[in-house]
């Protein structure tokens, strides 16, 4: 058996909101490993996004229609995927508690997140995601194909700014986050089976030797592939061995490199939607923010009497870079 990993990234850019680091982690027969997940599990799961299908969407998370179509497809993808272990949250901090930890404890430093809930689904009916979870499970079960874990990396807007202050770099904010989750492949698996990492490419990025030697600090690795769209990194520990690939537009070549982005972006959507809940609570008429730079400096706009009289710190909500 092998391992295939993917991890993704949503919201880096914005101005409002976490950063989000994902990955998702699947076990798949060593003889399918260079077929696609899409094609392996069709009927189940689909590559586009799909408004009459009984399949659910497993997409690039840019590519859904957030503001027209909510993230009913988001909720769709992710809660169906986790539930193929047997757990569905009913909550976000439920969520969070099973697939990120240490958002629990950054959210509690946040008056707009720290004794905010919100129940789930949000806008999947619950016995239709059963329905398509249950037939996801039976397609991946029939391909002998295994998820074996998801988990993701949140940086809120405070923490970030923290980052941002110790590195002066973006970049190495993004990295340190996916670094983890790289890591956490290669020491859970990496001994056991064939281990491949795919991660999306970061920003221009075409060199990553030295930020994988900072994490693999004493272990063997070797340039395998460098190139504009795709590099390649054979990493050796002892035991542990995994090929790390860093691909341009991975999340629409990769499967687990596409839940990764659609995990990434429903926890951002989850977290701004307690964000707007707890703004617009405060002052009437407020339109909700996606957190991008024009609309968040709209956002912040209308706010400011508000965050005066909350005596509010920007740095917990506007994002320094």
């Amino acid at each position: 058996m092998a391992i295939i990993a993917g991890i993704d990234e949503a919201g880096l850019g914005p101005l409002l909101g976490p950063l989000v680091v994902s990955m998702s982690v699947f076990e798949i027969p060593d003889d399918l490993t260079n077929r696609s997940f899409w094609s392996l599990l069709a009927g189940a799961v689909i590559k586009k996004v799909s408004k009459k299908s009984p399949a659910i969407s497993i997409t690039d998370s840019k590519l859904m229609r957030i503001r027209s179509d909510g993230i009913v497809h988001l909720e769709r993808g992710v809660l169906a995927m986790i539930f193929q272990d047997g757990t569905m949250p009913k909550s976000l901090n439920q969520l969070l508690n099973y697939i990120a930890p240490e958002a629990v404890v950054q959210k509690s430093h946040y008056p707009w997140y720290a004794d905010a809930d919100l129940p789930l689904p949000r806008q999947a009916h619950p016995q239709d995601l059963a329905l398509r979870a249950k037939s996801v499970s039976n397609a991946m079960k029939r391909q002998g194909i295994t998820l074996k874990t998801i988990r993701a990396e949140p940086l809120l807007a405070g923490h970030f700014n923290k980052f941002i202050k110790s590195t002066n770099n973006k970049a190495v904010v993004l990295f340190s986050l996916t670094g983890r989750l790289i890591d956490y492949v290669f020491r859970t698996y990496g001994a056991d089976n064939r281990t491949i990492i795919i991660v999306d490419s970061q920003g221009g990025r075409v060199h990553y030797l030295k930020p994988l030697q900072q994490i693999f600090e004493g272990s063997y690795i070797k340039v395998v592939q460098e190139s504009p769209r795709r590099s390649v990194y054979l990493v050796r520990d002892g035991q542990r061995e995994a090929e790390i690939r860093f691909c341009t537009n991975a999340e629409r070549q990769s499967l687990p490199v596409a839940l990764a982005s659609m995990t990434s972006k429903y926890i951002r959507e989850l977290f701004m939607e307690l964000l707007n809940d707890w703004w617009s609570k405060r002052l009437a008429n407020l339109k909700p923010t996606a957190g991008y730079y024009v609309d968040g400096q709209r956002f912040i706009k209308e706010i400011r009497l508000i965050a005066k009289q909350e005596n509010i710190d920007k740095n917990l909500l506007i994002r320094c870079r």
